[in-house]
């Protein structure tokens, strides 16, 4: 089992086109930096776009739509933890070209640490991108994770193990869980939540896509493109909410699953046609939740 979830981790590298276009959408929507622009990302960018703007036209969906109001939405939430005190370690698992470590660690300076992980590749090329950034911010880190390794410096016991149990410690998956089937999805979280439980306030922050969000024939057939934009099957894991929220429960964690319209008076990205196509999860360790 360990071998096999292993195996589909590594497999992982048919999901870098879609981390290409979501660094070129927080580049054109001013959310990046500078030092993680690229050609590659900006022809993908480019290539996509009239299928886009004919969608929008239509009053249909966007790729943009979701990837924005996760994005932000994460973001949102992130941010009330490190301000309210709850958080001030930040892990976030296949952080590819997010720019998120950089832009929290040039707000919040030496208030945080964060630690992107990634595949091996990945971290090779973001640590020469952000070089320079790294080497001014000893908080700020690009490290090798295998996510479904039980033990090891690069499992994510292995990785938190460095940080302080004594403060809060933020876990954030953005744009994985789908690219893996329910099995290797409920590792990882029987994982995120022994890590969590840990530390002395313990927090993982994701998004989702579900069936029931994804049912009508329009949402299917955007699943469909998004899947042949991957390579490779999107895996609907749960038919509703309550259905995550159990099979959460049943791994010792208590979980909100949020509706990203919900929050369009404060977050201006969830306003967008296709916002609700996913679901963004707040989940804390049963034990926490009184």
């Amino acid at each position: 089992m360990v071998k096999k979830l292993a195996s589909q981790w590594l497999s992982a590298a048919r999901i870098s086109p879609t981390a290409l276009y979501t660094g070129q959408v927080w580049q054109t929507t001013g959310r990046s930096i500078p030092e993680l622009k690229s050609m590659p990302a900006s022809a993908l960018h480019m290539a996509l776009a009239p299928s886009m703007f004919v969608s929008r036209s239509f009053g249909g969906p966007t790729l943009e739509d979701f990837l924005l109001a996760r994005h932000d939405l994460i973001d949102h939430h992130l941010t009330e933890l490190i301000e309210s005190g709850k958080a001030t370690q930040i892990i976030e698992i296949a952080a590819g070209l997010s720019p998120r470590g950089s832009r929290f660690v040039e707000r919040y300076g030496d208030r945080i640490t964060y630690i992107e992980a990634d595949l091996p590749g990945m971290v090779a090329q973001k640590k020469k991108l952000l070089a320079t950034r790294l080497r001014a911010c000893p908080n700020h880190h690009v490290k090798v994770v295998d996510a479904f390794a039980e033990e090891g410096a690069h499992s994510l016991d292995g990785l938190a193990m460095q940080l302080d149990t004594a403060k809060g410690l933020v876990v954030i998956t953005e744009g994985l869980l789908n690219y893996f089937d329910k099995d290797s999805v409920l590792n990882l979280w029987s994982r995120i939540s022994h890590t969590l439980t840990q530390f002395a306030h313990g927090t993982y922050l994701s998004d989702i896509h579900m069936q029931a969000q994804n049912s009508d024939p329009l949402a299917q057939a955007f699943v469909s493109g998004l899947g042949i934009f991957v390579r490779g099957k999107v895996h609907l894991h749960f038919e509703t909410a309550g259905h995550l929220q159990l099979a959460m429960e049943n791994l010792g964690m208590a979980c909100q699953v949020l509706t990203p319209s919900d929050f369009a008076e404060q977050v201006p990205a969830c306003t967008g046609k296709g916002a609700d196509f996913c679901r963004v999860l707040f989940a804390r360790p049963a034990s926490a939740v009184k």
